[in-house]
């Protein structure tokens, strides 16, 4: 069997967009131009030969050729399962895979490998997808201490940005989105809260997917809060990323929106004028390709941010310590992780875990009020997108996704810049990230959302894709 030439191999720069399409990539392993064992070896081979300089890889499953393999016998016998067949992904470590790593980053859970797979990893099994291996992440997904460095974790260390290494990665699901810009994978799974997808996204050059809360399974998923915990895919393509969803999500591919369009741009307030300028520049792309732009205002208010904050730290303790109910050997309650991480040399060597210790604090009488507090919250999110849409006549809502990736820094903590993701996050929403520009060699992302579901919601943002979206191979500099 012949094989392409364009695969990502070592020699061959930066970017994963030398990955085909992947209607393309199953077409070429159906007629035989190219193997998974071929497609994957390439993927360890830029894992090796990249992840030293970005540390976006935890670990790497050992299975993974003889799973390529298998996936090579069924399409040699033409029983192939469908697009996914036989390419390799790579998953968030907080995302549990039988046997291998599920550290969610922490030091405290390594050891211990989950005893089955996550509902979701079932189905890219069953999809016939090769698990490559697992990726770095913000540890416990950002949701141990205020002054966390997006990123890092005590199992990992700290993935870069790999436009810039000394820059953020943007978290928490960091390693995803670097592995896919470097070319590790054509897939990666990430989950997001509220950002914790389209962030890393837009600060790495990639696609974000963040789907509506509930359309893909949370078991298995190490949690924040089951009210807004969300797997989602990262991809070079919009493309890919909505047809791994539509193959995990069991929904029909969807297919640009090719009538008459007409989206809403929101300003986020305080962001830098290269932020506005990237704005313009996708919006007179987008009128040159007949989509109308209007200027929106979308304001949300702090009583919303509040309640949902306040039912987020409800919902936390007792989402996490029923999920580490189900692991094998390691700790079983946020008072063992709080307690290990004070004995342990490296967790609290960075920031400390004032958010863990506000948890567990909480108390009945609190947790009594998440529940009003999460339905006036998620109420009055959907509330303000629902009329949004409908006041100015658009089928969605473009923001910026962030600012160019900040520096990283240990002493000062992550700098809090704004961004667009709460909107969606507290309403259920989808969310999707383009990348649509650059500053300085730095990624500037475009949000896409307002539509409650993914099949609502992807038919545009496709649109809006082909219209903008650019992407450039990071560089990899000091």
């Amino acid at each position: 069997m012949t094989d392409t030439s364009h695969l990502g191999s070592a020699e061959l720069g930066h970017s994963s967009a030398g990955f085909p399409e992947l209607p393309e990539l199953q077409a070429q392993l159906r007629d035989g131009r190219l193997t998974s064992v071929s497609l994957t070896r390439r993927c360890l081979e830029r894992i090796e030969l990249v992840d030293p300089l970005v540390h976006a890889v935890l670990a790497v499953d050992e299975s993974a050729l003889e799973q390529a393999a298998q996936a090579d016998r069924r399409y040699a016998a033409g029983a192939e399962r469908g697009p996914l067949d036989g390419i390799p992904v790579l998953l968030k470590d907080n995302i549990d895979t039988a046997g291998l790593a599920g550290t969610a980053g922490s030091r405290l859970l390594a050891g211990h490998p989950p005893a089955r797979d996550a509902r979701v990893v079932a189905g890219l099994r069953a999809a016939g997808a090769v698990v490559l291996g697992k990726t770095n992440l913000s540890e416990w997904s950002n949701f141990r201490s205020t002054q966390a460095t997006e990123g890092w974790s005590g199992v990992g260390g700290q993935t870069r940005n790999p436009h810039r290494l000394d820059r953020s990665p943007g978290g928490s699901s960091a390693g995803s989105a670097v592995a896919v810009a470097t070319g590790m994978a054509p897939l990666a799974l990430g989950t997001e809260t509220d950002g914790s997808i389209v962030g890393p996204a837009g600060l790495c050059g990639v696609v974000g997917v963040k789907p509506e809360t509930g359309l893909l399974p949370l078991d298995g998923v190490v949690p924040i809060t089951p009210e807004l915990d969300s797997v989602g895919v990262l991809a070079a393509r919009l493309s890919d990323a909505a047809l791994a969803l539509s193959v995990l999500g069991g929904q029909t591919p969807a297919e640009p929106d090719r009538g008459m369009l007409r989206v809403g741009v929101w300003r986020v307030p305080r962001m830098p004028g290269v932020v506005d300028a990237m704005l313009d520049t996708a919006a007179q792309a987008l009128r040159s390709a007949g989509i109308a732009v209007v200027p929106v205002d979308l304001a949300l208010d702090q009583q919303t941010v509040e309640d949902g904050l306040l039912a987020m730290y409800a919902e936390f303790r007792p989402a996490l310590e029923e999920y580490l109910a189900g692991r094998p050997g390691g700790p079983r309650t946020l008072a063992e992780l709080i307690e290990g991480n004070r004995s342990d040399p490296v967790e609290l060597s960075l920031f400390d875990q004032d958010l863990f210790e506000q948890a567990q604090l909480i108390g009945p009488e609190e947790r009594e009020r998440a529940a009003p507090a999460r339905q006036r919250s998620r109420e009055a999110a959907r509330r303000l997108l629902d009329r949004t849409l409908r006041r100015y006549g658009v089928q969605a809502l473009l923001a910026p996704t962030n600012e160019p990736a900040p520096v990283l820094d240990y002493e000062l903590g992550d700098p809090g810049t704004p961004g667009s993701s709460t909107p969606a996050a507290l309403a259920g929403y989808p969310n999707v990230s383009l990348p649509v520009g650059q500053f300085r060699e730095l990624p500037l992302g475009l949000s896409v959302f307002g539509p409650p579901t993914l099949a609502g919601l992807l038919p545009v943002a496709l649109r809006v894709a082909d219209a903008c979206a650019v992407h450039r191979a990071p560089a990899l500099r000091p």
